[in-house]
């Protein structure tokens, strides 16, 4: 295969979407010693890297998770590269052959890498060159390991994306450290930035100081298969609250402490089923022993997201108290199971779900309770839309499909455009401040020297293609067991590399 790129060198590979041209769309440039990939129709090679995948839990974990799965079927080559989680290490297969690397990474802070520059290159670039990645897409502006991947990646020659899945401010201390001295210094050279809303567009815009143009809106989806409602509980039952969050300040759990003993006394038969954890649960049960509401609040605790559902469909109102917010995933996943969404008019949220699926206010104590009288009373009165109906519009909405679709057509977008040096991506930073644009230049050129020496150790040319002859038909509980030998051979090479 690399004899035969080489004398491919300088061509250009026409009728891509062939087996043969899928084989063939990569061009080793000998001036730059790296692989890229010169455009076309053809099949991608993509990397999804972040800190927070598989088996942890969450709306970063869920929607990487489900965007590889849906880009595997529109026939791109995917991988994922995220931190070790336990015993789960190395090379493993998901469904669909989804080949994910948990690397043996150092975990600093709240599921994020220790933050190295240099010290992930040799890895990240390895992987890389042996799987023939042409895009390296990063989530979360949390994750360290996604802001070094594509650092490593441009570096290298290969094209760069990243989707953003927060809100930040940005005044308070922790949000000008974030946007400063992260989000503005990975993404000034990052070719594109995905946002899940309009609102998560323009905070991210400010926060890194980038241009409209190169940042492109595409909602998150669930699997509604997975949300299907119970009629016969939603009429059955007495009416019940559903609260599924982190009790944390973001997520409003002072505001829900607050509103939980009025609403009991107002209304006899009320209950609250909460399900989460976090440093404010406390306020909670305090508030449920200060009134004595034991058998009208339930605290489930951690929810594993295999019980959303059957915790969703307890219940005729979901209440999401957040006050700040990109994307609520949740809602869409309670609306999907038949609740009336009641929540607070913040970030991205009037744009997730239409008017009469859900009640919005303001994040205030009083506005709140006024709202969940409002819908208490639509469920007492029987004006509520049907489970049924409510899940069929939320399905029309949010489809995974059209997401892959969606993020296919940015992909395309980056070879479109010319390639910039390397001297120029540095002058970049420089528009960063004085400070700190010295600071990031220097960070950049280190790593640069770094690849340089990589590449005179390793030359590009001589690592070998991945075989991937090992496509899993299993499913998502039992792809622990599936690795290859080869892989095994590579996770030891890398590992003997490093502790040289």
């Amino acid at each position: 295969m690399l004899r035969r790129s080489e004398r491919l060198k300088g061509q250009k590979i026409q009728n891509f979407g062939t087996a043969e041209a899928d084989r063939e769309h990569f061009f080793y440039e000998g001036a730059k010693n790296t692989w890229t990939n010169k455009g076309g129709n053809g099949h991608l090679r993509i990397a999804l890297a972040s800190d927070f995948f598989c088996p942890n839990t969450g709306g970063v974990e869920t929607h990487i998770y489900y965007l590889a799965q849906c880009l595997i079927r529109l026939g791109h080559k995917v991988i994922v590269i995220t931190h070790q989680y336990g015993d789960r290490r190395g090379i493993r297969y998901l469904s669909n052959g989804l080949k994910v690397y948990y690397l043996p990474f150092l975990v600093a802070y709240n599921g994020c890498t220790l933050p190295t520059i240099v010290g992930s290159a040799f890895w990240l670039r390895e992987i890389f060159l042996r799987e023939r990645i042409q895009i390296v897409h990063g989530h979360s502006t949390f994750s360290t390991m996604a802001h070094e991947a594509m650092m490593h990646a441009w570096s290298i020659g290969l094209k760069t994306c990243f989707t953003d899945h927060s809100l930040f401010g940005f005044a308070d201390a922790s949000a000008v450290l974030t946007n400063k001295l992260v989000l503005q210094f990975s993404l000034t050279n990052v070719d594109r930035v995905i946002c899940v809303s309009h609102t998560s567009k323009e905070n991210t815009v400010l926060r890194a100081h980038l241009l409209p143009d190169t940042v492109s809106v595409i909602p998150n989806a669930i699997d509604c298969e997975l949300f299907i409602p119970d009629k016969l509980k939603f009429e059955s039952n007495p009416t019940t609250i559903i609260v599924l969050s982190r009790l944390v300040y973001r997520k409003g759990s002072d505001l829900l402490a607050e509103i939980i003993p009025p609403l009991c006394a107002k209304h006899p038969n009320l209950r609250f089923i909460i399900g989460g954890d976090g440093p404010k649960r406390i306020l909670i049960e305090e508030a449920r022993e200060r009134y004595h509401l034991h058998d009208r609040v339930a605290m489930l605790g951690l929810l594993p997201h295999s019980q959303v559902r059957d915790v969703l469909v307890e219940g005729q109102i979901f209440l999401n108290t957040s006050l700040t917010e990109a994307f609520c995933m949740s809602i869409v996943e309670a609306a999907s199971c038949g609740l009336h969404v009641v929540t607070t008019r913040v970030g991205g949220i009037p744009e997730v779900l239409p008017d009469d699926l859900m009640l919005m206010t303001e994040p205030d104590p009083a506005l709140l309770i006024r709202a969940l009288d409002q819908a208490i009373r639509m469920r007492e009165e029987n004006r509520m839309i049907c489970p049924y109906v409510r899940h069929e519009r939320v399905r029309k909405m949010y489809l995974w499909p059209d997401v892959a679709r969606r993020t296919e057509v940015v992909y395309r977008s980056l070879f479109a455009e010319s390639e910039m040096s390397k001297a120029e991506r540095i002058r970049r930073y420089f528009g960063c401040g004085f400070g700190f644009g010295w600071l990031f230049s220097f960070a950049v050129v280190l790593n640069l020297m770094f690849m340089a020496f990589l590449e005179w150790w390793r030359p590009a040319k001589s690592v070998p293609e991945a075989n991937d002859h090992l496509k899993a038909k299993a499913t998502v509980f039992d792809h622990l067991d599936k690795q290859s030998t080869e892989d095994r051979s590579l996770f030891n090479y890398l590992v003997s590399q490093v502790a040289r």
